[in-house]
């Protein structure tokens, strides 16, 4: 039946006007009305292919799972919270490594070409992820369209996609900051440190990203790590100038924390803050070999587990 049901979704009328509402109302209510440790275990399930244990949590992602339910503090919201986190990285580390803010709003009305800048900026929303808006000519872009969509984005509300609790409370805003650039003009790459009871014990590189997205994974000597996940892997990528300081910066953003993600940018050998993340795909990252899983899981080491 459901094969049945799948022909008619992709391959028919009944499809477009009778399946698709309904197949997005499903989708829409599903998450809310699941209570939250149900909906978790079933795509924890779903996604990795084992059951989730928070009695006795061994790999990452169980363990990601159990700090999402056992350590919430008003720290992890306000770092989750991409306008809120600046003040925090300010005080412990400094105003230097934060991008230039251009401007913050929670009313789309007010993102208009008048009040921005000639230069490149990035519109964004503090409170969740993905939808941002590259703006390399202001004059080029429709802003009608662009209020519509930061409009929808203020609306939503993205602990109902994956239960991650740290964004449930945020108060949502738009957030424009200056674009970074390398000197060809390409997007810098992503560095993503992944530090575990105040260690940077291994980063994610992420590159490409005008081209086709790539992701390679490195300890702190850069040996390369046979680790696959999402983006396509790819050769290679030379080892920052100033990784040695990536991770003390790293390291001192994450002591407050079992857990986080430390998400850096370098553009000529300068290093600028990102942003923190507490649970990478909402603790549902397959690992590819599973071992890794179990490896990551080893290095985050809980005082007391009750």
């Amino acid at each position: 039946m459901s094969k049945f049901i799948k022909y008619l979704y992709y391959n028919t009328n009944i499809g477009e006007f009778i399946i698709s509402p309904i197949k997005k109302l499903y989708d829409y209510y599903s998450p809310r009305l699941l209570p939250e440790k149900i909906y978790i275990k079933r795509t924890f399930k779903a996604s990795l292919g084992y059951s989730l244990n928070l009695n006795n949590p061994k790999t990452f992602n169980e363990k990601i799972q159990w700090l999402q339910h056992n350590k919430r503090t008003q720290l992890h919201i306000l770092c989750s919270d991409k306008y809120a986190v600046r003040g925090y990285v300010k005080e412990k580390i400094g105003e230097q490594y934060l991008i230039p803010l251009v401007y913050q709003t929670d009313n789309p009305l007010d993102i208009i070409p008048e009040k921005l800048p000639d230069y490149p900026f990035i519109i964004k929303t503090n409170h969740g992820c993905g939808g941002h808006i590259i703006v390399r000519d202001k004059y080029k872009i429709d802003w009608k369209n662009v209020q519509k969509k930061l409009k929808r984005l203020l609306k939503k509300n993205y602990y109902y996609k994956s239960r991650e609790w740290q964004y449930k409370t945020i108060n949502p805003k738009i957030v424009i900051e200056k674009l970074l650039f390398t000197k060809e003009y390409n997007i810098p790459n992503d560095y993503k440190i992944h530090c575990f009871n105040g260690r940077a014990i291994f980063i994610g590189v992420i590159y490409d990203k005008n081209i086709n997205t790539k992701i390679n994974y490195y300890d702190f000597d850069w040996n390369i790590l046979e680790i696959h996940n999402f983006n396509k892997k790819g050769m290679g990528v030379n080892k920052p100038k100033v990784l040695k300081r990536m991770k003390s910066i790293a390291e001192t953003l994450s002591n407050d924390f079992h857990y986080v993600r430390v998400d850096l940018y370098v553009v000529d050998d300068k290093i600028y803050f990102g942003e923190l993340t507490f649970s990478p795909a909402a603790g549902f990252a397959p690992f590819n070999p599973i071992e890794w899983d179990r490896r990551f899981g080893d290095e985050i080491v809980f005082n007391n587990l009750k």
